[in-house]
């Protein structure tokens, strides 16, 4: 279900509502919502392109001009989310699709009229320049690998019990047939080594590690460095390392694709459909950023 331009994940009962998010839009209502939520986004780590583009809320929102985006970790955030909603009480963290919360809880974005956060992404691929003449095979397997976002989301949720590698096994074991398309007429190789970059977020670790087992399984020897997102641009802009599956364009890495992008080789869309946006439980009764009660 499409609302404006932001994803609704679904819908509880509306006799759910909290005490404090209750639809009131007299000033009581919102006073009270706005010391309850601390006048407080609950971010991740910074740096994080989502951090990123949080902060401009402050900017591109009078309502939010006053109110703090709080960096914080990904399992922070998470922490933080789950204590609220055991409580039935109002958060309002940043947050991205895909992602397993959204299997695990009633959760909405809330619609963003001033495109602060953009509209729906892609995850590229890219590659440094000279790979494709290094490693042909490498690069032919990169330049072809797409998913989607369920592939990724169900990585990410197994992961949460066990660890990414074996999650990564069982959707290459589950996708056999894809996989054995995917290297259909690409020659094998002997230990040729490949380093892949990505960064240390759960999104990415699911694309990196599912690549990994697909090249080593062609006879590639594979290593994967997690760093922040101007540091995986840097780093395949410079040559420092080959490959890299976690872009997210147009533009929450944008601008680190603006700075390096004239030394690196886009080899497109790996995956559609990517959100991000600030997001509600579903029994918080507002739609919209512009809902949020000024801090005066």
């Amino acid at each position: 279900m499409i609302k404006g331009n932001r994803k609704m994940l679904t819908l509880l009962p509306l006799s759910f509502l909290l005490l404090g998010c209750n639809g009131d839009t007299g000033a009581e209502g919102a006073e009270d919502l706005g010391k309850d939520l601390n006048y407080t986004v609950t971010g991740i780590e910074p740096g994080a392109g989502t951090m990123e583009l949080a902060d401009n809320l402050t900017v591109d929102y009078d309502n939010l001009s006053n109110w703090e985006i709080e960096t914080s970790s990904t399992a922070g955030m998470i922490t933080s989310l789950d204590q609220a909603i055991q409580n039935e009480e109002p958060i309002v963290v940043t947050g991205w699709i895909p992602h397993w919360k959204f299997e695990e809880y009633n959760l909405k974005f809330l619609d963003d009229p001033e495109n602060t956060f953009g509209e729906e992404e892609d995850v590229h691929t890219i590659a440094r320049e000279g790979l494709a003449e290094d490693m042909p095979e490498a690069y032919e397997i990169l330049d072809n690998f797409h998913w989607e976002t369920e592939d990724m989301q169900g990585v990410i949720l197994a992961a949460q019990d066990l660890p990414f590698e074996e999650a990564a096994g069982g959707w290459v074991d589950a996708n056999r047939d894809y996989v054995d398309e995917l290297v259909a007429g690409v020659d094998m190789v002997d230990g040729d080594s490949i380093q892949l970059i990505s960064t240390p977020w759960d999104t990415e670790r699911s694309s990196a590690h599912v690549m990994q087992i697909i090249l080593e399984e062609q006879g590639y020897d594979v290593t994967i460095t997690n760093v922040d997102p101007v540091i995986m641009f840097q780093a395949i802009g410079t040559g420092d390392g080959d490959a890299s599956l976690a872009p997210w364009l147009p533009t929450t890495h944008g601008s680190f694709m603006d700075t390096y992008g004239e030394n690196i080789d886009d080899l497109g869309v790996n995956m559609t459909g990517t959100l991000i946006g600030l997001v509600v439980p579903d029994y918080m009764d507002i739609d919209s950023v512009e809902d949020l009660p000024a801090n005066d």
